[in-house]
């Protein structure tokens, strides 16, 4: 390999749900600098199903052999599976792409971990837009986040907190808010709902004192984020509407999209923005 040429990083993919399935069949058809080394799921027999069509077909891993065969591991799994993946690979001081930030809250004492071991930990955030001038408004003085989020109610229905209050969301005719305060305390009420929101916080003034609001709308047909930022530097409002997958209502078509997107920079010679 000549002094110009990038090593090429081996990616393991863990889920392969609404968002692994789509980052691993983007792999599969060749990205450059990037290989899929292997795939893990819940159901392995129904994985190596799901795999046959690929083009080089990947080895269905348990996870600790996932991580020990990648570079990048991307985070696509049920909540309750977060440390399962992330803890290894921390450990191991390589590269985490994470999708359930949910998880990560509790757990932060990781970050600290992966300063030790070298490893590094990374939110796709391409669900959301403006964290380039989320992040550089919290530098200032004087600011509030306030992060107001509409959902489909086919998206919410199956929500821990709305499951355990016995909320019918089934003939919604009106919108409904399932919940107002901080992002901390939505995080803990809808662990599987809420990741862009935990982003949104860690990026700028923090899970405590970014607000959030998430609504059941049956007028909605696209999961709806409305940001507003206001600081001693600057003044925006940003809103952004993701259509839901077919496979799971509440996850966003762009969230997949955002993974590849990340994928790309840790390779690319030039990147912009977040």
């Amino acid at each position: 390999m000549s002094g110009g040429e990038r090593k090429s990083l081996n990616v393991g993919v863990a889920g392969l749900g609404a968002i692994g399935m789509p980052v691993a069949k983007w792999l599969d058809a060749g990205v450059p600098g990037l290989t899929l080394a292997g795939i893990s799921a819940g159901d392995k027999e129904r994985a190596r199903e799901r795999v046959e069509d690929f083009w080089v077909r990947p080895p269905v891993m348990e996870l600790p052999d996932l991580v020990a065969a990648s570079d990048v591991l991307v985070e696509a799994l049920p909540p309750q599976k977060f440390l399962e993946l992330a803890e290894p690979t921390v450990e191991a001081g390589k590269t985490l792409i994470v999708l359930t930030l949910t998880s990560l809250l509790p757990r932060l004492d990781l970050v600290e971990r992966a300063r030790e071991t070298g490893a590094q930990i990374i939110a796709a955030t391409g669900a959301l837009v403006g964290f380039d001038a989320v992040r550089a408004a919290a530098k200032g003085e004087g600011e509030s986040v306030v992060m107001k989020t509409r959902k489909p109610p086919e998206g919410l229905k199956k929500a821990a907190f709305v499951v355990e209050q016995g909320i019918d969301l089934d003939d919604l005719s009106e919108p409904l808010c399932l919940y107002s305060g901080s992002v901390r305390d939505a995080a803990a009420k809808f662990p599987a709902n809420v990741n862009v929101a935990v982003a949104l916080a860690l990026a700028g003034i923090g899970v405590d004192r970014t607000e959030y609001e998430i609504w059941a709308d049956p007028a909605m047909q696209r999961n709806t984020h409305v940001i507003n930022v206001e600081a001693d530097s600057t003044r925006f409002e940003m809103t952004i509407a993701g259509v839901p997958t077919e496979e799971n209502p509440a996850t966003g078509k762009l969230t997949p999209l955002s993974v590849m997107a990340t994928l790309e920079r840790l390779v690319a010679p030039l990147t912009v923005g977040t």
